[in-house]
């Protein structure tokens, strides 16, 4: 059966992995935004802001390697289920916390970091779930209709906390347990075929092999560090409270429509990406899509009128959409089945570590040369990276599609579609 004869809702486990995303994705989104309410109304000081994000990005980085071997000994949908539970858990007990009256900053935090530690173990194996759940050529389509969940609650989970706060932030927490419990039950219920993972003890080499599986895969190394170079140079987000006051001199509600504007094109650009079938020249899109990605920061850093600004910004979300759908595809099917926990944790690792210092990096850059050359130089840095990565990884440039079949981690790769 071809792809597009095949659907996606034929696969009724990967329609339930589907629910369970956008499910638990709206509740950490409206988790999100009440603990942030919560603590500064507690406190009032930004230091404590910071230390919410804090608190989520060390285990994140700690646990990936770890939580990636577990990813690969273990039945992963059990895993996730596990980690969802437990966040579920940490989220009624904040919930009943603040209804009591009982909260307080540090108690707060501690959950927190809980929801941080199981959530670093829930990704990697979220992530590598993916391909067990659906054929290998209804995989790029796959991991898009994946994308369009998460970027839905994106958008729409900040709104839906924010209007719930109203009401109190025991509201929203109880409103998110709501929420983790529909994931799990959905995960729950998932039934999907799999080979029973392979036991191996947990030692330095175990554990460091996606590392070692990365090195030794040049394509897949090419892909997972030209994301991690271009988000950690092209990322204008964090500078958009000083573009919507001082350049386009808007108040809070342009600047929200700035920060919606990257989620709606990538949102609108899954939507189209998941009824397409990415077939031919995946590598010269890939690389394309990047360089439009740094192009768009380029015209977002000299625009001076709002609309304009929108416009590079929704771009630039679309244009990053399609990167990522080939990349993420073409990670998971370029990796063994019992390798993909921890080359995805890896992966996570390369992530989560661009974002984080990509914001950093972009803060600092514009306190000693200013916003606008910042974002000048990271667009232009965007566009220096896709040439080098060009020269250095030629058979991804040359790479026509995404399911190859590998015959040894430095053998010849050969197409098999």
């Amino acid at each position: 059966m071809s792809p597009r004869a095949d659907s996606l809702l034929r696969h009724p486990a990967f329609v339930a992995f589907w629910f369970a995303r956008i499910a638990s994705g709206f509740g950490f989104q409206m988790l999100s935004v009440a603990v942030g309410w919560q603590i500064y109304a507690i406190t009032g000081r930004a230091f404590d802001l910071g230390l919410i994000g804090l608190v989520q990005f060390v285990p994140s980085v700690l646990l990936a390697l770890p939580a990636g071997h577990v990813a690969d000994q273990y039945e992963r949908r059990r895993v996730v289920l596990i980690g969802q539970i437990v966040e579920w858990m940490a989220i009624v007990l904040l919930a009943a916390l603040t209804l009591t009256h009982r909260v307080h900053e540090t108690g707060i935090l501690l959950l927190v970091l809980v929801i941080g530690m199981a959530k670093a173990f829930e990704s990697p194996s979220m992530q590598s779930l993916l391909p067990a759940l659906v054929p290998p050529a209804l995989l790029p389509r796959a991991v898009a209709v994946s994308g369009s969940a998460f970027q839905m609650a994106m958008i729409l989970g900040p709104a839906v906390g924010g209007l719930l706060y109203v009401a109190g932030p025991g509201v929203v927490y109880l409103g998110a347990a709501v929420l983790y419990l529909v994931a799990a039950t959905m995960m729950f219920a998932m039934r999907y075929e799999q080979a029973p993972p392979k036991r191996e003890p947990a030692t330095l080499k175990t554990v460091f092999a996606g590392v070692h599986f990365i090195r030794a895969r040049k394509d897949v190394l090419g892909v997972i560090s030209l994301d991690l170079f271009a988000v950690l140079l092209g990322g204008a987000t964090a500078l958009l409270p000083i573009f919507a006051k001082d350049i386009l001199r808007t108040g809070p509600w342009g600047l929200g429509l700035l920060r919606a504007a990257p989620a709606v094109g990538a949102l609108l650009m899954s939507v189209w990406l998941a009824r397409r079938d990415l077939q031919r020249r995946v590598g010269a899109i890939m690389f394309g899509s990047v360089a439009a990605f740094g192009l768009a920061t380029l015209v977002f850093a000299l625009s001076t009128t709002l609309w304009l600004s929108l416009v590079a910004l929704f771009a630039l979300g679309a244009f990053d959409m399609v990167s990522m759908v080939i990349r993420g595809a073409l990670v998971q099917l370029d990796t063994p089945d019992d390798m993909r926990g921890r080359v995805s944790a890896v992966n996570a690792i390369f992530i989560n570590t661009s974002n984080q210092l990509g914001e950093f990096e972009s803060g600092m850059l514009a306190a000693w040369i200013g916003a606008v050359n910042a974002t000048l130089l990271g667009g232009i840095g965007t566009l220096l990276v896709v040439g080098l990565w060009l020269a250095m990884f030629p058979t991804l440039r040359r790479r026509q599609r995404l399911h190859v079949e590998t015959a040894a981690p430095d053998g010849p790769v050969a197409d098999i579609l």
